[in-house]
């Protein structure tokens, strides 16, 4: 028998404790995730609801979710430089402590002035969290690899909404919707600070940081051009039916908020119980097959709203739609990591979630006026025009280099 070789042995272990912590830091970040995602699921629809009853008129709802965006478009490019900077842990956990901090402020401040400060706060965390948990599964997984990693994110976020839109439902069919919004937010907040001691206590940093990024720069090609200039316009036209897609449904379907929220929870399981194998598929087949099909899905969705004459309808509309773009969502995701250099991920997340951040920034008030000032089916039409012809623009142009789809471990 050959002797071993004990530089053999010591390399294995070490790629065996590598692989150990990319798996204990992916678990750690599912579960903060997770608990921070509880209210995700039923705020854009209740948010308006509550703004209702605090006394907030048409542009007052529309400025919750511009003012959220901006938060965001402001501070996305500094997060992104800071990642590659300072490392991913120190923004994360600032990320899940905003969220929490968000939530209180929602329970607290009962008034039109309180939620915008609370969205302001949300919009903050939300650009360093989301940021920094892409670049951590960048980091973390291989190219061959990504869409299954960012499908089990998203798979952990879908979990999180629906257990907290349950939670949701509940307590307001219990207590009735004027008692209930100080209660329910602040279990969210204490949920969230639980998430963001699991992340202090057990999220390592997966990224070495230095003065200035010493890998390749980020290539400015046509590929990652065409991306950041689909994602701000496709960010703009999705953003425009957010905050008026309740009222519309509301008075199109004649339901109540809680039957057009059960509605959407088929969509909401599929989500949270296949996306890291629809994620996968970004990986077997490719990225840019995936984005189509979650495009496509989400422009016939948005033609065929205005339409709609039943909650059952709508609810096999949004289940084909959650499985198209599920399995879409990743393959974006991984490709902006697939186009950009390693130690250039915070920046060029950054710079992807400032473009669609722009655009979702004028997008609910492009909506709003499109919704009163010309009709109420107006901002869908729109929005599956924009998705629609993106996605035309996308297959034409989009050119995936083949090594991005050979599975490149050194990512």
């Amino acid at each position: 028998m050959a002797p071993s070789n004990p530089r053999t042995t010591v390399d294995q272990a070490r790629e065996e404790a590598s692989s150990s912590g990319q798996a204990d830091a992916f678990r750690t970040l599912r579960q903060a995730i997770w608990t921070v995602s509880l209210p995700l699921g039923m705020l854009g629809f209740v948010l308006p609801v509550y703004g209702r009853e605090i006394g907030a008129d048409a542009v007052q709802i529309g400025l919750f979710f511009s003012v959220f965006s901006l938060a965001m478009v402001l501070l996305r490019p500094l997060v992104g430089t800071g990642l590659d900077r300072y490392g991913r842990r120190p923004f994360a956990l600032a990320g899940i402590a905003g969220y929490a901090a968000s939530m209180f402020l929602f329970g607290l401040w009962n008034a039109v002035q309180g939620v915008i400060v609370a969205r302001i706060v949300q919009g903050i965390a939300s650009a360093c969290l989301w940021i920094a948990v892409d670049a951590i599964i960048s980091d973390v997984s291989g190219s061959s690899r990504r869409g299954r990693s960012f499908g089990g994110i998203s798979q952990a976020s879908n979990q999180g909404s629906i257990v907290g839109s349950l939670i949701a439902i509940f307590t307001i069919g219990q207590l009735g919707p004027e008692n209930v919004w100080s209660w329910l937010f602040a279990g969210y907040g204490l949920a969230a600070a639980v998430g963001c001691f699991l992340a202090w206590r057990g999220l390592p940093e997966t990224h070495s940081p230095g003065p200035r990024a010493e890998g390749r720069p980020i290539a400015w090609s046509r590929p990652w051009v065409l991306l950041l200039l689909i994602a701000a316009v496709t960010g703009a036209s999705g953003a425009m039916i957010g905050p008026i897609v309740l009222f519309f449904l509301q008075d199109r379907l004649g339901a109540s908020a809680v039957e057009v929220g059960l509605a959407y929870m088929p969509a909401a399981l599929v989500g949270a119980l296949v996306a890291a194998r629809l994620g996968a598929l970004a990986d077997r087949l490719g990225r840019k097959p995936l984005m189509l099909l979650g495009m496509a899905a989400s422009a016939a969705s948005s033609f065929l709203m205005p339409g709609l004459g039943s909650v059952l309808g709508l609810a096999i509309v949004q289940v084909v739609v959650a499985a198209a773009g599920t399995a879409g969502g990743p393959a974006r995701q991984a490709l902006v990591a697939d186009l950009t250099g390693g130690n250039q991920r915070g920046r060029a997340y950054g710079l992807y979630a400032l473009a669609s951040g722009l655009g979702a920034t004028v997008g609910p008030l492009a909506g709003g006026w499109l919704y009163e000032s010309v009709s109420p089916a107006a901002p869908f039409y729109a929005n599956g025009i924009v998705v629609a012809a993106s996605a035309l623009v996308l297959w034409a142009w989009l050119q995936v280099p083949a090594m991005q789809l050979a599975g490149d471990e050194s990512g």
